[in-house]
């Protein structure tokens, strides 16, 4: 969870180890399967990307091949059913993505599968995404703003089939979204990230109801109470200002120069610290049950 540029989308393409060529990733270690992906060659990590790990990209239209009809693209990544003899695997797999089509929203695949990604809207293209990533049912699925640009009744859908891979198929979601209700409403557990560091992280139902850090409050007072009565065209609270670029973070705690509690003592960086289930980056947390110095850092 975090705003636009707070660095959510750079850590998946970390995990999935697809950096830009400019970039340079540093890590004591990023465990898989008792495995270090920090170890792992190019191949045994693209060997990784699409079976056990998937990813369904923040925008979809840059990620399929406009020269190429979306069935062609999609076909490709269904999985094959090796019990089948050979002559009946190309018509299983269209089969199969035909129906993962209809499981994420779509009403007629056969039209969507003749198109090209240029003559199609984000929200089609996101579906398309989305039954690429789930269809080979992976352990991880990296979820980047899944429902991005979809009407309601279809994130709904999308959540549904999340939810129903997570519980019945045992597939781990890590969901990246700037939504914070939308994510309160479906994660188990949350981690607030600002500047390219962990604000907060935790169960999500604690966070929720008691946060620590000063930006998970403010970014929970920024939901709507529809219980009280708001005054038409009413300002929702903010912080002022915005996030720093990543090349050029404040000095200390990043969230300094925004941040409604921020002392002296924050030009020094806080460290990431640990109290009972949650963790949490600031000088000065909100409603500790007892002293920091009882946290452990």
């Amino acid at each position: 969870m975090g705003e636009s540029g707070s660095g959510r989308t750079l850590l998946a393409r970390a995990i999935l180890g697809i950096p830009e060529p400019n970039w340079s990733i540093t890590a004591d270690r990023m465990m898989w399967n008792n495995q270090n992906l920090m170890d792992m060659s190019q191949a045994e990590r693209r060997s990784l990307m699409g079976k056990d790990i998937s990813i369904i990209f923040q925008d979809p239209s840059n990620c399929l091949d406009p020269a190429l009809e979306v069935g062609e693209q999609l076909i490709e990544a269904m999985p094959t059913n090796k019990s089948l003899p050979f002559w009946r695997r190309a018509k299983d797999k269209k089969l199969n993505a035909k129906n993962w089509l209809r499981k994420v929203g779509v009403k007629d695949p056969e039209r969507l599968m003749s198109s090209y990604a240029w003559e199609l809207s984000e929200g089609e293209c996101q579906k398309i995404m989305i039954a690429m990533a789930v269809a080979h049912q992976p352990r991880l699925l990296i979820a980047d703003e899944p429902t991005n640009q979809m009407e309601l009744n279809t994130q709904a859908q999308i959540f549904r089939l999340l939810t129903k891979l997570n519980q019945l198929q045992n597939v781990s979601i890590l969901l990246i979204s700037h939504e914070l209700e939308k994510v309160a409403q479906w994660c188990e557990n949350l981690t607030v990230i600002y500047s390219g560091q962990v604000m907060e992280s935790g169960p999500t139902a604690s966070i929720m109801s008691h946060p620590y850090h000063p930006y998970t409050k403010a970014l929970i007072e920024t939901i709507p109470d529809y219980d009280e009565s708001i005054s038409h065209k009413a300002l929702l609270p903010t912080l002022p200002g915005s996030p720093p670029a990543l090349q050029h973070p404040p000095i200390g705690c990043r969230l300094g120069p925004r941040c409604p509690e921020a002392q002296k003592k924050c030009v020094h960086q806080p460290k990431l610290c640990h109290y009972k289930d949650r963790y949490y980056a600031c000088h000065f947390p909100y409603e500790l049950e007892q002293n920091n110095d009882d946290a452990t850092s």
